[in-house]
């Protein structure tokens, strides 16, 4: 069990340090979206599920499960409006020059 919580938090970590890598080294707002939103929710899944089996307490495990369905449920739909919205505006995709 404890490996399995090592794994997961390590895990967990990677793909936090890679949404934070993406928002730093992408071009434009819809390509960091993308990077963050898409790594930091299996990142936080990742650490929210080593902390439940770190700690197998119902109430515990209850709470990790409602703030994991939270978060897969609100993070892509922010982002999304995020991106509609910033579209609507008239914010202009990154091209590359030839």
């Amino acid at each position: 069990m404890e490996i399995l919580t090592g794994i997961l938090l390590c895990l967990g970590t990677f793909f936090v340090v890679v949404a934070s890598l993406g928002v730093l080294r992408m071009p434009d707002l819809y390509t960091r979206m993308h990077a963050s939103t898409k790594a930091n929710t299996m990142g936080l899944t990742a650490l929210l599920a080593a902390v439940a089996m770190g700690i197998p307490d119902v109430s515990v495990v209850s709470r990790v499960l409602g703030t994991m369905l939270f978060i897969l449920l609100t993070a892509p739909v922010a982002t999304h409006l995020l991106g509609k919205s910033m579209h609507a505006n008239g914010y202009k995709m990154w091209r590359r020059k030839k």
